[in-house]
C-alpha cells in the first residue's frame, strides 16, 4: 500500500547561468513546499552541478528538462539534455576551478547514475534519502531495546 502519492515537478530551459539560478530557485521553493527543506541546500548544489554542466558540455544545444520527483522516502532530481555523450567523474587538479561537479554530486547525495537514452540524448540523475516526519515516528517502544533506569541501592537490615 502507498502511503503517500509521487509527487512531480518538472522545468524545461536553457541551461544558461541566469537560468540555473532561476531553477534551483523554483528547486527550493517546491522542496518548501513539500516539506523538505532538510533538502534543498543538497538538492540546489546537485541541480547546479548537473546545470552547469549540460552549459558547459552540452551539443548540439543547451536545451533542458529537470525534472524532481518524490516517492515515498526518496527525492530523485535528474537532468535530461540531447548530447548523447555519457558524462564521467573525471581527476581535477587541486588547483583546477572546474571539473569537480559530479564528484560534489557524488559526495551530496545517497546515489547517482546516467541513463543514456540512445539519439535522445542521456537523463544524469541523483537520490537524496527524505527525512522521516515526525509524525511518522512511532511513539510505542522498540522490542528488545530497554529504557535505562536508576540502579536501586539495597538496605541492609
Amino acid at each position: 500500500m502507498i502511503s503517500q502519492p509521487s509527487r512531480h515537478c518538472t522545468v524545461e530551459l536553457q541551461a544558461l547561468p541566469s537560468r540555473i539560478r532561476q531553477v534551483r530557485r523554483i528547486v527550493s521553493a517546491q522542496l518548501r513546499y513539500w516539506h523538505l527543506d532538510p533538502l534543498i541546500d543538497q538538492a540546489a548544489i546537485g541541480v547546479t552541478e548537473l546545470l552547469t554542466n549540460v552549459h558547459r558540455h552540452a551539443e548540439p544545444d543547451k536545451v533542458c528538462t529537470v525534472e524532481i520527483e518524490l516517492l515515498l522516502d526518496r527525492l530523485t532530481v535528474s537532468v535530461h539534455d540531447h548530447d548523447p555523450r555519457l558524462p564521467r567523474i573525471g581527476d581535477a587538479d587541486p588547483l583546477a576551478t572546474c571539473g569537480r561537479g559530479l564528484a560534489m554530486v557524488a559526495a551530496v547525495s545517497e546515489a547517482w547514475g546516467v541513463s543514456p537514452q540512445g539519439d535522445a540524448g542521456k537523463i544524469v540523475w541523483f537520490t537524496l534519502p527524505t527525512p522521516v516526519p515526525a509524525g511518522a515516528m512511532s511513539s510505542y517502544p522498540v522490542y528488545g531495546v530497554r529504557e535505562k533506569t536508576p540502579a536501586r541501592s539495597a538496605v541492609a537490615g
